[in-house]
């Protein structure tokens, strides 16, 4: 049962995925744009491809998550849905009133080839969107890159949407996380006010998927990077980009559209790259970085120390998206781990390398994919070809750390068996700590299952 007809014997396979180490980009797209205040995404295709990407965001958020479609049938998809879709424009601003609605393709909408752009035009010419109301959209086949790529292009899309040039000089860093979670963003936000520095966050997606019960449901919530703010990133200082997979096509438009210069750095997961992330905030702001922040880095550090023949020489097996990968890949290769498999099944020339430089002589012999082939399948193969210590990844890694008797760390997206994910964050000093505690919990769970009963410690 489960993965255990898993041969051991490795072929090279060219048109077969098996067991996807992602998803499609349309749920990027649709995560991207509630983090806008106020938006409605809208999937511009079938019913069952929206309920496909909602529910896989309510699984992995535990929130609900609202999105409306074009309801494409046989008609739309042979003559095309330009009349859905502005029939659909009309009746959400009609009856659901949202300030923006954020339109994202699917397969079905880009192969016929509709002209999102033209049928936007027309929806304003028609008098479909009311005064101070938008429509955006931005272009996610899912048979091209991974939910990664389509939250960069709904990023974009803000970009190529909202922001604008004033010639006006605002005193305030534009801040672009690549697919972090709610947890993450409402970091970030912290960090940046522990150090006095005024930010623009986009995407905001803390208090919309990690909102507080207030006994009764808000179609909107609270949260999201409101319409303004978005226009001002256009003013701004510089853009910190956190992640290239998922930010820098978003960072160079802002460059181009506005002269904003960006810096592009890793997601702050870790120590090494939460110091260049605090860093570039301090130069950028002209700030310097309080004894608070530095307190909290001190903790993490004093936490390795204590523990680190814990972490010494472990073999880890990691699988995700790649801006997550290539900072964990850093923090564990400080710590003095062996990340030996590497798998991100989203594409990109820049992530390979990437990772090969992290590693260097240190773990020479990593076997490092990504792309269409980089599956759950080869890295099952992999991991019975030379095991490991540990796995991290998300929910769809139990089955291989059920098979090969793996201690298992969740992280990533999605994550449909636990929670904690959208309310603890992984990033700064604090997320950091949290990393620790969760890998060392299950390294030390392990070792007290195993331990013969006249080696089971108390003190560890």
């Amino acid at each position: 049962m489960l993965l255990r007809h898993t041969p051991s014997e490795i072929k090279e396979r060219n048109a077969l995925t098996i067991n996807p180490a992602k998803t499609c980009q349309p749920i990027g797209a649709m995560y991207a744009a509630l983090g806008i205040h106020g938006c409605l995404p809208h999937s511009h295709g079938s019913q069952g491809c929206c309920a496909y990407h909602r529910s896989t965001l309510t699984r992995h958020f535990k929130e609900p998550v609202m999105a409306a479609t074009s309801s494409f049938t046989e008609g739309a998809s042979v003559f095309g849905g330009q009349a859905n879709l502005l029939q659909a424009i009309n009746n959400m601003f009609t009856v659901y009133t949202p300030e923006v609605i954020a339109v994202h393709t699917t397969c079905l909408s880009e192969t016929i080839g509709d002209d999102i752009n033209q049928i936007i035009r027309k929806a304003y010419e028609d008098g479909k969107v009311p005064e101070g109301k938008h429509v955006i959209h931005c272009n996610t086949p899912s048979y091209v890159g991974s939910h990664v790529t389509g939250y960069a292009n709904m990023v974009a899309g803000m970009v190529k949407y909202f922001s604008e040039s004033t010639g006006r000089y605002r005193d305030q860093i534009n801040i672009i996380p690549g697919w972090i979670e709610p947890s993450d963003m409402r970091e970030i936000k912290r960090i940046a006010k522990e150090m006095g520095v005024k930010i623009i966050l986009f995407p905001d997606t803390s208090d919309v998927l990690d909102a507080p019960q207030k006994g009764k449901h808000m179609f909107y919530p609270e949260g999201g990077v409101t319409i303004p703010d978005l226009r001002s990133t256009g003013d701004s200082k510089l853009t910190i980009a956190l992640g290239p997979f998922g930010t820098e096509s978003a960072a160079a438009l802002l460059d181009t559209k506005c002269k904003v210069k960006y810096e592009l750095l890793d997601l702050p997961i870790g120590i090494s790259a939460t110091d260049r992330f605090i860093s570039g905030l301090s130069r950028a702001a002209c700030v310097e970085v309080p004894v608070s922040i530095t307190a909290e880095r001190g903790r993490a550090v004093d936490i390795i120390t204590d523990m680190q023949q814990y972490f010494y020489n472990k073999k880890v097996a990691l699988f995700g998206d790649p801006d997550q990968l290539m900072a964990l890949t850093e923090f564990l290769v400080d710590l003095e781990m062996k990340p030996i498999h590497i798998i991100s099944g989203t594409p990109g020339k820049q992530f390979v390398p990437r990772i090969r430089n992290i590693l260097k002589d240190k773990v020479p012999n990593a076997n490092v994919r990504n792309g269409a082939n980089a599956d759950l399948f080869l890295l099952h193969q992999l991991i019975k070809n030379e095991p490991v210590d540990l796995l991290v990844g998300n929910t769809y890694g139990k089955y291989i750390a059920r098979d090969e008797d793996i201690p298992f760390v969740r992280m990533g997206f999605p994550i449909l068996d636990r929670i904690g994910h959208s309310y603890f964050p992984t990033v700064g000093y604090s997320g950091a700590m949290r990393l620790l505690e969760t890998i060392l919990s299950a390294l030390m769970d392990r070792q007290d299952r195993d331990a013969p009963e006249e080696s089971f410690e108390l003190v560890m």
